[in-house]
């Protein structure tokens, strides 16, 4: 019987010992940054102390505090998991690297979504081994979530979640190459919050030549909170636990009374004269910004980085499909979106009416919902970026058909994940009631995306045409492949 060694590696804080496996050697719970406890939940990301001797790292850690997440009928444990595992040391990354050792190998950085208040490495759906059987060294990561990572406290500074991801993104730079990976060679990707987070760092003059390449999958480049919008929220947390709306209060206040709160803040009104919530209620944190991302990306922040970035074509489906509110849409609900998304409502209404004669009730209120979560803020990020030529632009668009739930799910937000991640086979995502739906996608469907993914991450280019100001080439994903142009003029014109 051969006798596999447990792989080691020696970090900036010391040594680790992982996992060696067929296609990867796998690393859990690596910490990229200090605890963030007590005050320091509220403060910048700091250096983690070195560590004595060898370091497990062959067992999940935790992760950040959260309440457990559902969304109705559809089973999402496998994108947010289990809820919170509890322990202080959660900033942490999983490193999947291949099973043999070598060196200058391109990494992929993810950050998960979850509405910017669940998720984490821990989640099936992120296990990396088929990126390091590919060649890749991917890495997952914890963030600071609700209160603690992106509630704008006086005192505090803001968005320390995304402050987490950038911190992380250091650990990477020094690290990577002690584990096969080549520092220069980065890729940063992330789903929904995570890809409104890889915007928001694309933006960040302080993660300028961190990273060399992004994906954006489901996110926003329009999804930030004005300050005024993000006091709203900070103002209600404060009320909602009796303390002053200030960070020596909020310090004081314990991990798990946060979390009670923050799972309470959802819906408050956040429409202001001068802006509407990007989120339409959905979630109550979010970057804050002055400046949305696609407008400091317009001004050249971000430049020098290539970017994929692409969306789902029924995004909507998730928040409506499973709590019942698709068949049993009205033209008051559909109103209702329109005005809390756009200035012009009748004419967004209008517009989409007529691009989509035979759509139901339940598919105009999901697309008005897609488009305000993600899709008016992916194409605004998409033609931003396109509008400098030092790197190059692509989109896609998902539209591959889970048949859960009756077959109403549909292309539906976060979908495209197992694919991405090549893990469609995974039990939990199949059956009638599971994100895949009970029938296997097409045979090569997940080789091809996930390919792509990876092809982008090694060359910068996914395998098709670029996005540009002139015909905005998208690349259709479905069982067959299709390069359409401008797939959304009539759409993108409105939001614009």
């Amino acid at each position: 019987m051969n006798h596999r060694p447990e792989p080691l590696v020696t970090t900036t804080q010391g040594v680790v010992r992982g996992l060696r496996g067929a296609d990867a050697r796998t690393f859990l719970g690596i910490p990229y940054a200090a605890p963030p406890v007590g005050a320091g939940r509220f403060a910048s990301p700091r250096p983690h102390e070195p560590w004595d001797g060898v370091r497990d790292a062959t067992v999940p850690g935790p992760n950040a505090p959260q309440s457990e997440r559902k969304l109705g009928s559809v089973d999402m444990a496998p994108y947010f998991g289990a809820g919170w595992s509890r322990g202080e040391d959660y900033l942490t990354v999983n490193v999947y690297a291949p099973s043999t050792a070598s060196g200058d190998l391109p990494v992929m950085v993810f950050v998960h979504g979850g509405g910017f208040v669940a998720g984490s490495t821990r989640s099936a759906m992120y296990d990396g081994s088929a990126f390091a059987r590919d060649g890749v060294v991917l890495v997952t990561l914890n963030y600071r979530l609700g209160i603690a990572g992106f509630l704008d406290i006086p005192g505090a500074p803001a968005n320390r979640g995304l402050l987490d991801v950038v911190a992380a993104l250091h650990w990477v730079r020094d690290n990577i190459a002690a584990f096969g990976g080549d520092p220069h060679q980065v890729t940063l990707f992330g789903q929904s919050a995570g890809a409104t987070i890889v915007g928001g760092v694309l933006a960040t003059p302080a993660a300028q030549g961190l990273f060399r390449r992004a994906i954006v999958q489901s996110g926003s480049g329009l999804g930030a909170f004005s300050p005024e919008q993000a006091a709203r929220v900070t103002h209600a947390a404060a009320e909602a636990l009796g303390i002053a709306p200030y960070v020596d209060a909020f310090a004081e206040v314990s991990d798990e009374r946060l979390v009670e709160v923050a799972s309470g803040l959802a819906g408050i009104d956040l429409r202001t004269e001068t802006h509407f919530d990007p989120l339409i209620g959905l979630s109550p944190f979010s970057l804050v910004l002055e400046t949305q991302p696609a407008t400091s990306v317009a001004a050249g922040l971000g430049a020098d980085v290539d970017l994929l970035v692409g969306t789902n074509s029924e995004e909507g489906h998730l928040y409506l499909v499973p709590v019942g509110k698709f068949g049993t849409t009205t033209a008051a609900d559909i109103d209702d979106v329109a005005v809390r998304s756009h200035p012009h409502p009748t004419r967004l209404v209008t517009t989409y009416r007529t691009t989509r004669p035979e759509a139901s009730e339940g598919e105009l209120r999901s697309a008005l919902m897609g488009d305000a979560l993600f899709g008016a803020g992916s194409r605004a990020l998409a033609g931003a970026h396109a509008a400098h030529s030092r790197s190059t632009t692509y989109a896609y668009e998902f539209a591959w058909r889970s048949q859960a739930l009756d077959g109403q799910l549909g292309a539906t937000h976060a979908v495209e994940l197992p694919f991405v991640f090549d893990l469609t086979r995974l039990a939990a995502l199949n059956g009638p009631a599971a994100l895949l739906g009970p029938a296997q996608p097409p045979a090569d469907l997940p080789t091809r995306v996930h390919g792509a993914w990876v092809r982008f991450a090694r060359t910068g280019d996914p395998g098709w045409d670029p996005y540009d100001s002139e015909r905005r080439t998208t690349m259709r994903i479905d069982a067959d492949w299709t390069q359409v142009r401008d797939p959304h003029r009539r759409e993108r014109q409105v939001w614009s």
